[in-house]
């Protein structure tokens, strides 16, 4: 299967969206040192996040990397099939984006990055560029997307208790 959109790995290039496409970027504190770093990045690479967010995951791999198809499910009703387009391991920083697939509720890429910034805190950027795809999505309007919002503040929360530091 191919991507439903071209500006694959787009989600690298930070503030950009392509056209025609709706922006999301959402920043959430998740606590301060190495190992909440070490914590988070493992978690967002491994779909935990995602699991404990109250997603489904079905993943050809148990670690995100580059051409790893993965489907989210939301009660096994929504299924969203995408394939990972990029990853990133450093002392510093960690994650992953994924491009939608055919049958997916959306078109787009969205990122989920961990980083540690210099004074220690440990952030999870997610950024996004999206438009709907399915029938339900493009009648869902202004409501869809703000699902959308809510699914990327569900994954900060995640995160956050997956880590220890839900006072955040």
């Amino acid at each position: 299967m191919s991507f439903t959109y071209e500006d694959v790995g787009a989600t690298r290039k930070p503030g950009h969206c392509p056209e025609g496409f709706r922006p999301l970027h959402l920043r959430t504190r998740i606590g301060e040192g190495q190992e909440v770093f070490r914590r988070a990045a493992e978690a967002v690479l491994t779909w935990e996040m995602h699991r404990a967010a109250g997603l489904g995951v079905i993943a050809a791999e148990d670690r995100a990397a580059t051409g790893v198809d993965v489907t989210v499910t939301l009660g096994g009703v929504i299924k969203a099939p995408c394939r990972v387009v990029w990853t990133v391991e450093e002392h510093r920083r960690a994650g992953w984006a994924y491009g939608t697939l055919p049958g997916h509720p959306e078109c787009g890429e969205e990122s989920f990055v961990v980083d540690r910034t210099g004074d220690g805190t440990v952030w999870l950027t997610i950024t996004a560029f999206s438009r709907p795809a399915k029938w339900y999505t493009k009648a869902g309007g202004p409501a869809a997307r703000g699902l959308q919002h809510a699914y990327a503040r569900r994954c900060g929360a995640a995160l956050q208790r997956l880590c220890g530091d839900e006072d955040s």
